[in-house]
């Protein structure tokens, strides 16, 4: 059995961090998301990941992933020069995956506890498909599944009406027969083969198609609320480790500070987690918050957010939460008089001002 991981997107709603970067590999507690895909592959016993990526972000994910040696898997890169739907990058990849049965997994989605027993449980019933489900309180915005006891009986991609509340989570597992239903649809009227569109076809030939309700959580991580929605879930089962330094500082709770990372007359309620050779001073680092490998806070309260790395806040009179940070950014407040706000801002960037 083979891995399959999508990592193609253009990740339009992480702008403008993902201008430059490719969104399966925005940090979630200081790990990009794509890793933990691949880490669940891994303890799942699948050898072999095939990536998904596209033209524009693929050198990043492959010098970030590399061979997969790190991971215990070895990974092979497979380009799609355009994302034309789940259904699609299947037929991309069926050269690589030869017939065998596999599992996709959406790059950018994080699943509680892992795929290591449904990867077992479609072992040994051996259905066609089996598909993971969760409750949503917006169906309208996923697929979603109409179920008859133990099968499905009916997909539907964003219904303006659901029929139901169970969508689809972005975890798959298939044997090769998805191949064909993907060559037998039809583009969907945003131009993609849908990859409920396929299933359904596998439905309709009969084919035995699995539904799996997830109890734990689930999050696709394409917004800024469920980027730190996520962050929050993974730090609140971290456990507390100090490599760093602490001067006159103290940590509470469930606090990671990285070898290297300097704090100093700061303090850090946890859970948090701050980078290697991170420095901090003269701060308070709140719940929920990862800063990355070499920030620098000084003079500041930053909570509830995700500072990637090298980025600088100092010298803040109020608090910041809820926010993303990317790469060395930069955001201080300068000494001089009359006070007032000065912003050098790309495109689709937000900011609130409290």
């Amino acid at each position: 059995m083979k891995g399959l991981i999508l990592s193609g997107g253009k990740g339009t709603r992480l702008r403008p961090i993902t201008h430059t970067s490719a969104k399966q590999l925005v940090p979630v507690a200081n790990k990009p998301v794509l890793f933990y895909g691949i880490e669940a592959m891994a303890a799942a016993g699948i050898a072999d990941v095939g990536i998904i990526i596209a033209p524009e972000t693929g050198d990043e994910i492959r010098a970030a992933a590399g061979d997969g040696s790190r991971f215990g898997v070895a990974i092979t890169y497979i380009e799609q020069d355009e994302p034309l739907g789940l259904a699609h990058a299947s037929l991309t990849a069926e050269p690589y995956l030869d017939g065998e049965p596999f599992v996709m997994y959406l790059g950018d989605n994080l699943l509680q506890g892992g795929i290591t027993e449904l990867v077992a449980s479609f072992r040994a019933s051996g259905p066609d498909a089996l598909i993971l489900l969760t409750p949503v309180d917006d169906p309208q915005n996923y697929g979603v599944a109409e179920l008859a006891g133990d099968r499905v009986v009916r997909l539907v991609e964003k219904p303006p009406d659901p029929a139901t509340d169970l969508a689809l989570v972005g975890v798959y597992m298939f044997t090769a027969g998805i191949h064909d239903a993907a060559r037998a649809i039809a583009p969907s009227d945003r131009g993609e083969l849908e990859i409920t569109d396929a299933i359904q076809y596998l439905v309709d030939q009969g084919r035995r198609v699995e539904p799996h309700i997830v109890r734990g959580w689930w999050k696709d991580t394409g917004r800024l609320e469920d980027m730190l929605e996520a962050n929050r879930l993974v730090l609140d089962r971290i456990e507390p480790r100090i490599e760093g330094e602490l001067l006159d500082s103290q940590c509470d709770g469930r606090v990671v500070v990285e070898a290297g990372a300097r704090l100093e007359r700061t303090t850090v309620r946890g859970p948090a987690i701050i980078g290697a050779g991170a420095q901090i001073t003269d701060a308070y680092i709140g719940p929920y918050t990862s800063i990355g490998e070499g920030c620098v806070i000084t003079d500041a309260e930053v909570e509830h957010s995700i500072l990637l790395e090298c980025s600088q806040v100092t010298n803040l009179e109020g608090r910041m939460e809820s926010s993303l940070l990317g790469r060395n950014v930069k955001i201080a407040r300068g000494v001089r008089q009359p006070r007032a706000y000065r912003f050098m801002v790309g495109d689709n960037s937000e900011i609130g001002i409290l």
